[in-house]
């Protein structure tokens, strides 16, 4: 099999389609990275269901939007979606409806915070950031099913690289590492994607699942960290050579409605800090290891109770 190689788009959402009927669900869609993503995808005319866990923070993010930018009353809607609690990803997935669904981001994410556990046990920046979207994909893959060509986009990130991902140890009880649990959940969604689309292609199914990171960003994921130090460092290095959440997003976007966009590469931002290019670059071998794949997959359908293509 050709090795993937790296791909440079300028101006990747020019030949982007017109989203008009078309429906989203972005996951985290009220600040941040999610925000820019849900926005635009609302500005090109699809409907797009916001999950959130503030809700009320997101219902005004919503008003904002509907009314700064003159968009129909349901052109964005919200529900409450918290990741890590699987009652809650079951409810919102129900809150979906029946219709169509042409495109799922998959881009909350909790990060690097004190120790905290689902009720499982498990860690939850591996809960919040993995399972939980995996249980939410699994809840709405018969809506994507009935869109001619919808596409699952995860928001990873490329510290993936630095990442260990042992199944059998989850909880962290012993031994936690906030960036180290984070990395490791960014992991995660990279084996995630790459799987579903490996699936999906044998399945027959014309849905496409791609990954995508923001580099550098200025979000309010930095200000999570346990350590004063880590907040101060990591917040004085995004101030430095990050980009605000805008350009920052044209990777996530990428994956999302470019007809360019090829699954087996990570698609980021690259060159300028305020009008980045989009950089689709190879996976590296730890994300497409077969094993870990399986591994992963049948350790999140455990502990979610839902099954996906298997």
């Amino acid at each position: 099999m050709t090795r993937p190689t790296r791909i440079r788009l300028t101006d990747p959402l020019a030949s982007a389609p017109d989203l008009t009927g078309r429906r989203a669900i972005v996951t985290g869609g009220s600040s941040g990275l999610g925000l820019v993503t849900a926005r635009t995808l609302a500005l090109r005319g699809a409907d797009v269901i916001i999950g959130a866990r503030d809700v009320e923070r997101a219902q005004s993010t919503r008003d904002h939007l509907v009314a700064a930018y003159h968009l129909p009353a349901g052109r964005i809607t919200v529900a409450p979606l918290d990741l890590i609690d699987q009652d809650s990803v079951r409810r919102f997935a129900q809150s979906a409806g029946d219709a169509p669904l042409d495109l799922l981001v998959l881009n909350a994410a909790s990060s690097s915070g004190p120790l905290r556990h689902d009720q499982a046990g498990i860690e939850s920046q591996f809960s919040t950031n993995h399972l939980g979207h995996f249980a939410l994909t699994g809840h709405v893959l018969p809506l994507l099913d009935r869109s001619e060509a919808a596409r699952i986009v995860t928001v990873s990130s490329s510290l993936y690289r630095a990442a260990k991902l042992d199944v059998t140890d989850l909880s962290d009880r012993d031994r936690y590492s906030p960036g180290g649990a984070y990395n490791r959940s960014k992991l995660a969604n990279v084996l995630f994607a790459i799987e579903l689309n490996r699936r999906l292609v044998a399945t027959g199914r014309p849905t496409r699942s791609l990954a995508a990171h923001p580099g550098m960003a200025r979000t309010p994921l930095h200000a999570t960290y346990p350590s004063a130090a880590t907040r101060i460092v990591t917040g004085l290095l995004a101030r430095a050579i990050g980009r605000e959440p805008e350009p920052a997003d044209i990777g996530v976007l990428t994956a999302a409605l470019s007809p360019h966009a090829d699954p087996a590469l990570f698609w980021g931002p690259t060159g300028s800090r305020t009008r980045p290019d989009a950089l689709g670059v190879p996976f590296a071998p730890k994300a497409t290891d077969p094993a870990a794949a399986a591994a992963l997959w049948s350790t999140s359908e455990r502990l979610t109770g839902v099954s996906i293509l298997s």
